[in-house]
């Protein structure tokens, strides 16, 4: 049972550590991201009562409805639901950076309960494979929704139209993974270019939310008096 927990929680407490001490500028309260870790992993069990009610009601007909719809959006939405109801409104919430380590936070919490439960019902020896695609994934969705999130709280202008990506990017590329998992026979072949690219794009974005970070601290270091 240790060893499961162990092997559960370690690749969650990895990917959000590493995107953490990515903030070189006022990190966040730990308690801060902890409460936003705990609210995505809570979200694990209204989804998997949802997503059991609409298997067993037969609900769904097809592996496109099932990849985008019964598992993307439903994850997707809720988790951008969590980021935009506790996160995006918080004091904390201060600058661009701030929304990937808290998009990775929600996500990461989702992801590591879900680990959890899937290697208690199957064993160890899935650990490795379930650290490098579901949770590394949950955590490059996580990203990808909190450096749109810290778009749409620091543009100036089209706002609502960066919160349209937030949500909606993570459910694409959410879907397309899925859709890859559940639909094509040799999966191996398509998931770990995707993957490739997931973190490609993901890390593009830490590196312009860093940028962000950066000029923001200069322009307010150069209007403070000496």
């Amino acid at each position: 049972m240790l060893g499961i927990l162990s092997a559960g929680i370690a690749p969650g407490l990895a990917l959000l550590s590493y995107f953490y001490l990515k903030d070189e500028y006022d990190s966040e309260p730990i308690s801060v991201v902890f409460k936003a870790f705990i609210y995505g992993a809570l979200l694990v069990f209204p989804l998997m009562f949802i997503q059991y009610v609409l298997e067993a009601e037969h609900v769904v007909h097809s592996n496109v409805i099932h990849a985008f719809f019964s598992i993307s959006l439903l994850e997707e939405f809720f988790k951008w639901f969590i980021m935009f109801y506790t996160v995006y409104q918080h004091a904390e919430f201060d600058e661009p950076y701030d929304g990937i380590v808290y998009g990775a936070a929600v996500s990461l919490g989702f992801a590591t309960v879900e680990n959890i439960l899937y290697l208690l019902s199957n064993g160890l020896g899935y650990a490795i494979g379930r650290a490098l695609l579901p949770v590394s994934s949950h955590a490059l969705f996580g990203v990808i929704m909190g450096y749109y999130f810290g778009k749409g709280k620091f543009s100036l202008v089209s706002n609502k139209k960066w919160l349209v990506y937030s949500l909606l990017l993570p459910f694409l590329l959410h879907g397309i993974y899925d859709y890859i998992l559940i639909s094509i026979e040799n999966w191996l072949v398509f998931i770990f270019p995707f993957m490739i690219f997931l973190w490609w794009l993901a890390l593009k974005k830490v590196k312009v939310a860093r940028s962000l970070h950066s000029e923001t601290h200069l322009e307010v270091n150069k209007t403070l008096p000496y």
